[in-house]
Parts: structure tokens; sequence; C-alpha cells
């Protein structure tokens, strides 16, 4: 087997940016209007049409478009917010900004999405809203998630920072919640390299997120620099600053019209693991459900500790040394000192995801990848395996 120093780094991920996105982007820049415009709605209006939502609202990242969501819905100081352990800092980081309180909920054993019924458990008279997160890209079990919402008067909104383009039940992610936020950081399925959007059937949320994603400023006040603008417009409340420019919405829409062919690439290297790896004792490989269209934005191994003599930390050196990028998702919130020095979480509290922790290890997945680059990846796992089994 080759060594690290004899070989080219595979990273973790790389984005599909080829000659169509950067044409895109440049055409934009030439003709001078660089910041939200026409570009920005263009692309709105494509995505929503894509996952079947009446309005998009594109913003500066998945963060803003959560953010947004909860501003919209009302959420107040006190209230309690049910999300995922098992998530990125962002999802639990929007509900400080309303001096409210993450209730951080255990993963299911199969897929690691939220465990529903911890989150019934650890539901009180203050809880307000759920954030569900299709971790991985496949999607939560959203039936009695929404089911107990509607019993219980809560908001629901969606974190799909991982899951475009993916489907539950034959129905798109993106249309079947209140709200429903996407990411597209440079990692994402589809990149603007920072970015997102926050997608809703109901029209009042539309406009308030609209109203308070610049500035809370008066309706097309973006408009004011053109020939048809006027210079007049009046601040209704004290917005934010999260709107898109229409550089990134011009590679949006480029990324957008290959969404499919890039899933199907994570499809066939997903596949292509799997069918290399399952021979293997070491690795137990991730599954989907039948009833779902996994969007493959992680392909995520655990490591059976019992039949290695190495632990998950050391797998990730080794893998380095043979010349592989990977990474972990995620460090469990619980697990971060901000999390239990002000609500007093802690590993123990969350067996589920700190099982997972232990032994997780995402591997490199992104539609740039050659057979040859899988087998890279398989033939590391393999040699690991051989060189380090009980």
């Amino acid at each position: 087997m080759a060594t690290a120093a004899q070989t080219t780094f595979l990273p973790f991920h790389v984005p599909l940016i080829e000659e169509r996105d950067i044409q895109a982007v440049v055409e934009v820049m030439r003709r001078g209007w660089i910041t939200t415009g026409p570009k920005v709605h263009e692309f709105e209006e494509e995505f929503a049409r894509t996952v079947g939502a009446r309005y998009a609202l594109a913003v500066m990242s998945g963060t803003a478009a959560l953010h947004l969501g909860l501003e919209a819905i009302g959420l107040e100081p006190g209230d309690e917010v049910l999300l995922p352990a098992l998530t990125f800092a962002a999802t639990a980081e929007v509900v400080h900004y309303f001096r409210a309180k993450p209730v951080l909920v255990d993963s299911e054993p199969n897929y690691f999405n939220i465990d529903v019924n911890d989150l019934q458990r650890r539901f009180t008279s203050r809880s307000r809203a759920i954030i569900p997160v299709h971790f991985a890209g496949h999607p939560c079990d959203m039936a009695p998630i929404l089911d107990f919402a509607r019993n219980h008067q809560l908001a629901v909104i969606e974190d799909a920072a991982h899951a475009f383009p993916a489907r539950y039940r034959n129905q798109t992610i993106g249309a079947l919640s209140p709200l429903t936020a996407f990411s597209f950081y440079a990692t994402k399925t589809l990149t603007t390299g920072e970015g997102g959007m926050v997608t809703t059937n109901d029209q009042r949320l539309a406009d308030r997120m609209r109203l308070m994603r610049l500035h809370g400023l008066s309706k097309d006040a973006w408009k004011r620099y053109d020939e048809n603008g006027t210079w007049r417009y009046d601040i209704i409340e004290a917005g934010f600053k999260y709107n898109l420019t229409d550089i990134q919405a011009a590679l949006g829409l480029v990324q957008l019209s290959k969404a499919n062919a890039m899933r199907d690439a994570r499809i066939h290297i997903a596949e292509k693991y799997t069918e290399a790896l399952q021979e293997i004792p070491a690795f137990r490989l991730p599954q989907a459900s039948t009833d779902v269209q996994h969007a493959w934005h992680l392909y995520v191994i655990l490591i059976e500790l019992d039949k290695l003599s190495i632990g998950r930390d050391q797998v990730i050196e080794e893998l380095r040394k043979r010349g592989i990028g990977c990474a972990v998702h995620f460090i469990p919130l619980h697990f971060h000192s901000y999390y239990q020095n002000k609500w007093g979480y802690a590993p123990g509290q969350y067996p589920v995801v700190d099982h997972y922790f232990e032994r997780c290890l995402s591997l490199p997945i992104y539609p740039g990848m050659s057979d040859a680059d899988i087998g890279r990846v398989v033939e590391a796992l393999a040699d690991v395996y051989r060189r380090f089994r009980r």
C-alpha cells in the first residue's frame, strides 16, 4: 500500500465547481448588480418550485434561516425549543438569540435522527417549537413529529442543512412543515459558498421573514438603486442583515440545475462504499429507510470497538497517514463547555448519542469522487482493519 508520502491526499470534501458555475458568477459581476437583485429572486423562485413550497427566501446562511424562522413564530425569552443533542452549533445557537432554552433530545439508534419518544418525555408547558434535524441527509420520521406538534400547538422548523434534495414518504423536504431551513455552505450538497434558504407555505410567515431579512425595511427597498426604484423607504421593524447576493445566487442557480445529477453521484458513492465495506466486521455501515430518499450529504460509519485494538480517534489518524481525509459529525452539544456550564448538560444524559459519538466517522463523499478515489478509501479502511484487528 502507498504511504502518506507517496500518495496525493484525498480531502474529505471538494465542491463541484465547474466552468458553468464560474461563468455564471462572472456574468453577474460584469453586469454590475452584485448584491441582492434579480438573480436572488430567480434563485428563490426556482428553489421553491424544486421543493414544492409556495415561498423560498434566500439568506446569508442556514443559521440565518433558522433565526428568521424562530423570529417569525414569535419565540420569546423563557420559551423552550426541543432539538437533537446530535447536531451542529447553529441549531441550538439560534435559540439563545431569544434568551430561550434549547432542550436537548436523544437520537434513535438506526438513523440517528431525533428520538420522538424522548422528545415527548422532554416536552414541558414551556415548549414552543421543535427543530428536527435530518441528520446526514436521512429525513426524520416527520409524521409523528408533526402529529405531536399539532396536538401540543408547537411550531416545527426543520433543519434541512443536510437534506437537499431528499424526500420523506414521496414528499420533498422543504414543504412538509410550516418552516424549513437549508444551508448552502461550502460542504453542502448545493453550495453558494455561504448561504441558505428558508421555505414555507404560509404567506404570513414569508412576509415576516422577508421584512426581517433586510433591516426591517419596507417592501422592495432593495430596488431603490435601480431605474424603477425610489429613494424613499420606511423602517417597519428592527431587522437583520441576512440577505443573499446576486453573485451567490448565480452560483446557486447553476448548482440547483445539476442537483439531481450531484445527488445521483452521491448515491453511487454510498452504494460503492456499502458494497465494498460490508464484509469488514469492524465497521457498521449507514442504512436508509425504505420510505425516504436519502440525500447522502454524509456517509457515516461506526467503528465496532470490540473488533479493533484502536479507537475511533486512532482510526482517523491512521487514515490520515494513508492520505485519506475524514471528519466527525458531530461533537454532541452536551459535550461542549457552554452547554454544560449554562444548562447543566453532560455526557451520560443521552445514551444513544454518547454511544454514537464514541464510534462515528464520516468518510469522503462528494460528486467529483472517482471510483479510484472510492477504492482508495476502501483499501485504507481494509488495511487499518488488517493491521489492528483483535
